[in-house]
């Protein structure tokens, strides 16, 4: 039933008036965050983290613009497809435009992320307006599910790898190495051998790849935060905050580099999910002292 779900709103979404497809979606958000189940209530413990001194009313409130901000992310995965590069550029802007240009201006990047906003929007537009994108995608079940994803991914421009190929680091190094840019979602560990890290206040872990992958290649190590904002003429358009580049540390390790490079990371999506945490769509778990309450 849930392939079914999936594979036919990829067909029937865009087929109704867009306004309609969202507030569809918006209804969608409400009753999801009214039944206040497992995924609702997790986000509320995540975005705790985010705005401490939420009491709970305003985490309530805050947990309900983030099921919003979730379900129009699926909307636009639904919609992404066909839109054309003019669409990309009118609802996609970066917060420092000089910044950017000057990382880019090297070669290939590698992009740390948070499950935040729309990245597949934001790897949309990179592909017109910056660099070829390849990134991972994680394995989803069902198996057609995850194709679909797959091959969504590949129609805006992505090339994309399934997270778990084997020699995929290598792959990406090379493609980095020769000006791919490599932007990864950072904020949970996939693994279970993520690299300890302080987190939003709190112990957690983060996946090594993007360090170890900007290390090796020699690339700048770009944090980057993606959110919402409200468009002049109705709708939503998408931010991409653009952090300065994780310095590489001169002496250590190869490994102890990752872990520091991996906790520069940490702290500047740390900053930007405090600016914006009503985009942050983690209904899963991603701090240590939640992972050994359960």
């Amino acid at each position: 039933m849930a392939t079914a779900a999936y594979l036919t709103a990829w067909k029937v979404v865009r087929l109704l008036p867009e306004r309609l497809a969202y507030a569809l979606f918006a209804l969608g958000a409400d009753w999801v965050w009214w039944r206040h189940g497992t995924g609702v209530q997790r986000l509320e413990k995540n975005l705790a983290r985010a705005v401490p001194d939420a009491g709970p009313g305003q985490l309530r409130e805050l947990s309900r613009r983030g099921m919003r901000s979730y379900l129009r992310y699926w909307c636009d995965a639904f919609l992404l497809p066909g839109w054309d590069a003019d669409r990309l550029a009118r609802t996609c802007r970066v917060d420092d435009p000089e910044r950017l240009k000057r990382v880019f201006s090297s070669g290939g990047v590698v992009a740390a992320l948070a499950h935040q906003g729309n990245w597949d929007h934001a790897g949309a537009w990179a592909c017109v307006h910056l660099a070829q994108v390849t990134t991972v995608a994680e394995r989803l079940r069902p198996e057609a599910v995850y194709q679909r994803f797959l091959d969504y991914r590949r129609s805006l421009g992505m090339e994309i790898y399934p997270l778990g190929d084997p020699g995929l680091i290598g792959k990406l190094i090379r493609q980095v190495r020769g000006g791919a840019f490599v932007p990864l979602l950072a904020d949970r560990d996939l693994s279970g051998n993520g690299v300890p890290v302080t987190f939003l206040g709190e112990p957690s872990r983060m996946a090594p790849g993007p360090a170890a992958i900007a290390l090796a290649s020699k690339a700048p190590l770009l944090p980057v935060n993606t959110y919402y904002e409200r468009l002049p003429g109705g709708g939503w358009g998408l931010v991409l905050q653009i952090h300065e580049p994780v310095p590489v540390p001169t002496t250590g390790t190869n490994a102890e580099k990752i872990a520091v490079m991996t906790q520069g990371c940490a702290d500047a999506l740390s900053a930007g999910l405090r600016e914006h945490p009503q985009d942050w769509h983690m209904l899963q778990v991603v701090f240590d002292s939640d992972r050994t309450s359960r």
